[in-house]
């Protein structure tokens, strides 16, 4: 659906999102309004105050709403129904103490994000957490304490590199419209993205956590959390139903865990497919192969995150699944998995639909128009105006792709160094981190998987964000000041 024809300037349509945010809050927080509900409300208040056509209001609604779910859905059913069988099958307690063997108790919480920094080059933000929870579970039990230790370090992780490593979408739409070596951006961008991550992420995190106890969350994957103790043997009762289904599942034999190659190659599956699709999408970009070439094609297919993730589930029916009943027992694992997760899908959902809502009434086009000529550096002006366009309406990829079309004459004309134009990128990547909040899908992704308050996850997650984006626009203007 195209953006409509914004009925109202750009001052008039900021007040009108910011008094939407503002609504949304109380609704949620004050009058303790059930998330999913006060979003779809809010969603169709705006695009009625906002001036949409009221015959066009529904497809606005399901633009927002069908685009984000049709991405998010499928891979979060998809990553939980993996995740409950590394739960189940004690892979995720053989990797969490392969990790904390190699690194040592005290450094769990950096192995964690170091695992998801080299996980989160070929995959997206959503898809890789959704496959490390189980991980992040599994040590946070372990070393007690707040979950926020654990789980941070590693979501920062992949949201860095989502952000500023090519060959992510946003990163990679960024180069080329500013003209920047994408080559040039990957090498930069990573070093950027992890010293920006440990900086702006992780020793924020660690200082979040010691503050802030969030309980390690017990819905998700169910009462065994865990798997397993030390000796191997699962936690719950012998004969234990699950989800209702009227089968007991003996939970209380011993089973032989499954060894760390096993574990970690299921985990390595998807990311590997995944690469296939991000990696040929950048050298079709640069033309190293050619679009119609039919084993490209197949690869990206293979790439494609829901299809790599229903492969991988598949191959972790069989190799771990399998190895602990009949398919009936492991199908009853999945429907568990999947009956936590409603609420996840349709809150992160109405998530996008308000976002959606923001970005059709004009709101960020308006505000990107008057930003456009602010008078000052290119640098500042770029951060400036993603992080505009982000706190407007919510998407990082928007903001991304955005403001480096808002710029790219400007860049053009202004003869910069390539060094100068990476540096261009990674700003406007930063501004596009910065304060998530509740037209961001991801804000909600975050919020309900650890299981935290709106409140508490403008506390830790929009915090960490900022100070992640922060971090990099740092970095990125001493690359601008040398280049």
């Amino acid at each position: 659906m195209e953006a409509i024809e914004p009925a109202y300037g750009a001052g008039t349509l900021l007040l009108i999102a910011a008094a939407a945010v503002a609504i949304l809050l109380f609704l949620i927080m004050k009058v303790k309004l059930h998330a999913f509900v006060a979003l779809v409300l809010v969603s169709v208040l705006t695009a009625l105050a906002a001036g949409i056509p009221v015959g066009d209001i529904p497809d606005a609604l399901s633009f927002g709403f069908s685009n984000t779910l049709g991405s998010v859905a499928l891979l979060v059913g998809f990553g939980v129904m993996i995740g409950r069988l590394l739960e189940i099958t004690g892979g995720a307690q053989v990797l969490a103490d392969t990790l904390i063997g190699r690194f040592g108790e005290k450094r769990a919480p950096f192995a964690l994000g170091v695992a998801a920094l080299l996980f989160g080059f070929p995959i997206f933000f959503d898809a890789g957490l959704v496959v490390f929870l189980p991980i992040i579970m599994t040590v946070a039990r372990r070393f007690g304490g707040s979950l926020l230790l654990f789980a941070l370090p590693a979501a920062g992780a992949f949201a860095a590199m989502h952000a500023l490593v090519p060959p992510h979408p946003g990163p990679v739409a960024a180069a080329e419209a500013l003209g920047a070596s994408i080559g040039l951006t990957l090498l930069i961008g990573a070093p950027v993205a992890v010293l920006s991550w440990y900086v702006g992420a992780y020793l924020v995190s660690q200082a979040l956590g010691r503050r802030i106890h969030v309980d390690v969350p017990k819905s998700l994957f169910g009462e065994i959390n865990g798997g397993r103790d030390a000796d191997g043997t699962t936690d719950e009762d012998p004969g234990t139903t699950n989800g209702g289904s009227g089968r007991a599942i003996d939970t209380a034999t011993p089973r032989t865990a499954p060894a760390f190659g096993t574990v970690l190659s299921v985990l390595l599956l998807p990311f590997v497919l995944i690469s296939f699709n991000t990696v040929l999408n950048t050298l079709m970009t640069s033309g190293v192969v050619a679009e119609d070439a039919g084993w490209a094609q197949f690869l990206r297919l293979l790439g494609n995150t829901s299809v790599a993730l229903l492969i991988t589930v598949i191959v972790a029916v069989v190799v771990l699944g399998r190895r602990q009943g009949s398919m009936a027992d492991v199908n009853t694992i999945l429907d568990n998995a999947l009956g936590p997760i409603c609420a996840v899908i349709l809150i992160t959902g109405a998530g996008g639909m308000f976002g959606g809502v923001l970005r059709l009434s004009g709101i960020g086009d308006a505000l990107s128009g008057s930003l456009s000529n602010l008078g000052i550096s290119l640098i500042l002006q770029a951060f400036l105006i993603a992080t505009l366009l982000r706190v407007a309406q919510g998407s990082a990829t928007v903001a991304l792709t955005t403001t480096a079309g808002l710029l790219a004459a400007a860049v053009a004309d202004a003869g910069l160094s390539n060094l100068q134009l990476t540096a261009l990128v990674i700003a406007i990547a930063a501004g596009a981190t910065v304060l998530s909040h509740v037209n961001d899908s991801g804000f909600w992704l975050v919020s309900r998987f650890f299981e935290m308050d709106v409140k508490t996850t403008f506390k830790t997650w929009t915090v960490m964000e900022t100070t992640l984006g922060l971090s990099a626009f740092v970095i990125s203007l001493l690359l601008w000041s040398v280049g």
